[in-house]
């Protein structure tokens, strides 16, 4: 019975401590500061063929953004999605995983090599995945296919972002 007990209270302290690791990683990634909540897709498919859908000819689109293409997205349910953080740092966006114990961020997107190719709304399950009010943002990071998801606030700073590049750097904001 002493031992069920010990070994009750050895999971729960485990667990706590844990979950205290990742508050403190949380923290110390945003204490730097110029942090904000981005979900990534890294693997999507090809993207040059990959028709998307419409936001709407009503739709906002920030400043520097292009609307999708017409026609219909493949809806692959949501899948893929990674929750994550995102902070600025001078040229580059470092990218950590939300659940994560690593330091280190999972993706680094340089400035120069980001292409942005147009925004969309995200649809069927990909409402479910990602978080509240989300835009999904389609990029190319040095050639490769990303999705970024951020909030509209976010956005608008990730795209002021890449269009404040310093002078002779080359900026693709569709």
């Amino acid at each position: 019975m002493v031992l069920v007990v010990v070994v009750v209270v050895a999971v729960l302290l485990a667990a706590l401590l844990g979950l205290g690791a990742f508050a403190m990683r949380r923290r110390l990634i945003q204490r730097v500061g110029g942090t904000f909540d981005c979900s990534a897709r890294l693997r999507v498919a090809a993207l040059p063929g990959l028709p998307v859908p419409d936001a709407g000819p009503d739709a906002p689109l920030p400043s520097g953004s292009a609307p999708a293409p017409s026609g219909s997205a493949v809806d692959n349910g949501g899948k893929g999605w990674l929750f994550g953080i995102a902070r600025y740092n001078r040229d580059s966006v470092e990218w950590f995983r939300v659940f994560s114990y690593s330091p280190r961020p999972r993706r680094v997107l340089q400035r120069s090599r980001i292409e942005v190719l147009h925004r969309r709304t995200p649809v069927g399950q990909e409402e479910l995945a990602l978080l509240s009010g989300a835009v999904v943002l389609v990029c190319r990071h040095a050639g490769e296919p990303l999705e970024l998801a951020m909030s509209e606030d976010a956005l608008t700073g990730f795209l002021a972002w890449l269009e404040a590049a310093p002078p002779g750097q080359r900026v693709n904001v569709a």
